[in-house]
This record gives C-alpha cells, structure tokens and sequence, in this order.
C-alpha cells in the first residue's frame, strides 16, 4: 500500500508538471505569434489604380458581416476608410453622406471601414471626439449620425487596412463594375467643413463615370489622421506611463474661492466634480473623469474637483486622488459648514454626491447632474462645445 502512494505521489508529480510546461509552452507560443504578428508589418502602400479590389469580410455595424460580393449589384464600388475619432474624418462625414443620397441611385454603392486597432489610439487622441474607435462606438456613432452606408469594423485584425494601403482617414478608393482600382485620394481639397472645397475630387469622379468618361484624375494625396496600426501602440502605453508619473496635489478652498471656480472666467471650459472619500460612487466614477480629462486637457478644457469631506479628511482624500492618478485641478472644502458649500455650488442642489458640472468661459451651466454623470452624454456636451473639427479652433 505504501509502495502505491508513493507511485500515486510521483505520477500526480509528473503530471502537474507537465500541465505547467504544456501551459508556459501554450504561453509563450502565443507571445512569439504576437511578436511575429507585430514585426511582420511594415506599414502598407496604398493599392495603386488598375489593382483589382481585394477581398474583406468584416463586422457591420448593423450586426451583419459584409465582403466584396456583398455589392456586386452596384456598377461602381466607393470604399472609404474613416473612423470616428479623428477631426478630419468628421469633418468630412456630412459631406459623405449627402454624396451618398446623390448618387446611391445611380448604380454606385458605398461602403466605410474603420482600419484602427482600438488599443493602439491614445486618450489623447480622441480630443475632437465623443468615442473611440470600438464596433460600439462605431454603432452608436452610425445611430447619432444616421449613416446611410454600411459601416465596417477592421480593427481586430486590420486585414482590409493591410490589404488596401490607405494613409490616413479618411481615404476613398473607387473601383468599377471588375472591381479595378479607378480612383484613389481625397474626398476633395479642404478639411475645413465651413468653406466651399475649390476640387470635389471624388464627386468629379463619380459624375465622369455615370457619364461615361475618363476618370479626370486617378490619385490624389489624402490629409487626415494616421492609421493606427496595432503593432505602433507604444505612444498610447507612453502616454498612459507618463500620465501615472504625474503628480497629484490637494489645496484648500474657501466659500469665495469655489464661489468664483463656478464663475469661471478662466477662457476654458471647466468640468467641476465635487465628491468625497466616504461616497462609494464618488470613488467609482473617478477613473471616468480622469479619462475624460486626459482626452480634453490639450484643448481649453480643465478638471477640477472639490472635495466636501471635513478638512481633518485631507490627508485621505489626496491618498485616494494619487491612486486614481488626479493629477488635475484638486480643492478640499476649507470651511465647516456644507450647507454653505451646497448653496455657493448651486442653490439648486440637494446636497447629495456626487455632483458634476460643465461650466462654459461665461459662467453658463452647460450639463450638471447630482449623481453619477453619464459618460457618454458628458463627452458629447463638451465636444458639442468645444468642435469636432480643427477648423473650430480658428
């Protein structure tokens, strides 16, 4: 009996073992084929005109999975990669869309993918945004802007992206009833939404193949963001270590000093929260805030927030800001009274936390709520007034 324990022992021994050499074996094949995946890639050349168009099957944001056969129908095919979070593909959305209502009945069919791979965009780079690149924002995106184009999602892989070459969002490619590579380039000349383009290059396009002639011009440069390739994700991990190194500060404030934050003045817009260290969801909607003013803080938007513990609670507070990384604008309430804190805040306020305000340049309450806030529904008040566009900042 003593023999069979100690051969039971050895073979549970032998086989633990293995498990744990058959799981770092799984482990580290699986980090040689991302590295493989990320040295693989150098970054794409654009397909050139007379290229037959290649295949993709990809995730629509409508639920349904789309490829090249999908639009077979249609004589003429315009595929545009665009996103939802650089200013340039924004600007030109409307645009797109008004090109599609004039032509989708002239055997021409459309179709936009978003080439990005999600980890690879910076926080800081959905400034002139209210969403990132997901397949959900990319279907809420097409819900609020009622896209009349299948919208496809090319992020986790990046195949299409890899196997079209474009440069920046957006880049339209157009190919005729084989499918060949016509037309390359820009939508047209400017950027800018708020002024006449002097070239519709790809409405000139459009109109030279309904009337059966030579396309005028076969490839254009595009302006636009960068395509965010996966294997270039080293600014947004830079970021997100740089941003944790940054440090966090805790002053006191009076009566009048809040009074006069609300006020504002400031020439930038201002996202005021206040909370404290004993309110659960104060602490858990934090790292929303934190994210929120990381997209925003390179334009004339600033954090601020107010804690309304008792001052003898400041030690705990900036403990509790240094974790969350709130290397914003931080203010502990200096007086005893919260009564008189509630009434300089907002005298419409009941008292209960968290509460969270927009705060315009003039003084003007763009979005407050008492309570958790609603991230998306924040994001979209403060890019609604701050613009979606560069041509906002002129």
């Amino acid at each position: 009996m003593k023999r069979l324990l100690v051969f039971l022992a050895l073979i549970s021994f032998i086989s633990c073992n293995q498990k744990k050499k058959d799981v770092e074996d799984t482990v580290t094949e699986e980090l040689e084929e991302v590295a493989v995946h990320k040295e693989e890639h150098e970054t794409p050349k654009p397909i050139e005109p007379g290229t037959k168009a290649p295949e993709f099957n990809l995730p629509g944001v409508d639920g349904k999975n789309y490829s090249l056969s999908d639009f077979d129908e249609h004589e003429t095919l315009v595929i545009l990669f665009t996103c939802n979070h650089c200013p340039t593909a924004q600007a030109y959305e409307d645009k797109f869309i008004k090109i599609v209502d004039d032509y989708k009945d002239k055997g021409i069919g459309f179709v936009a993918i978003s080439p990005n791979a999600d980890d690879a965009v910076s926080l800081s780079e959905l400034g002139y945004s209210d969403m990132g690149d997901s397949l959900e924002e990319m279907t809420l995106r097409a819900q609020q802007k009622k896209y009349n184009f299948p919208y496809l999602y090319d992020g986790k892989t990046q195949d299409a992206a890899l196997a079209y070459g474009p440069l920046a969002t957006p880049h339209v490619f157009v190919f005729d009833k084989s499918r060949t590579l016509i037309y390359s380039g820009r939508i047209d000349d400017t950027e800018n939404p708020y002024i006449a383009p002097k070239t519709t290059d790809l409405i000139n396009t459009l109109d030279a193949i309904i009337g059966g002639n030579e396309v005028p011009v076969a490839k254009t440069k595009t302006f636009g963001c960068s395509i965010k390739w996966s294997w270039k994700d080293e600014w947004a991990k830079q970021q997100l270590a740089e941003w944790a190194k940054e440090p966090v500060a805790l002053n006191d404030a009076n009566l009048d000093e809040i009074g006069g934050l609300f006020k504002n003045g400031s020439g930038k817009l201002r996202l005021i929260n206040v909370w404290a260290t004993w309110c659960g969801p104060c602490i858990m909607e934090m790292p929303d805030l934190i994210s929120i003013n990381r997209m925003y803080r390179d334009r004339d938007f600033e954090l601020i927030t107010i804690s309304a513990d008792k001052i003898g609670r400041k030690e705990k507070a900036l403990e509790i800001l240094t974790k969350k990384e709130a290397s914003a604008t931080n203010y502990i309430y200096s007086g005893e009274d919260i009564y008189d804190l509630i009434e300089v805040v907002d005298p419409e306020w009941q008292g209960s936390l968290p509460y969270t305000a927009l705060v315009a340049s003039d003084g003007d309450v763009l979005y407050k709520v008492e309570g958790t806030f609603d991230p998306p529904a924040l994001k979209l008040a403060i890019v609604e007034h701050l613009g979606r566009f560069y041509a906002d900042n002129e």
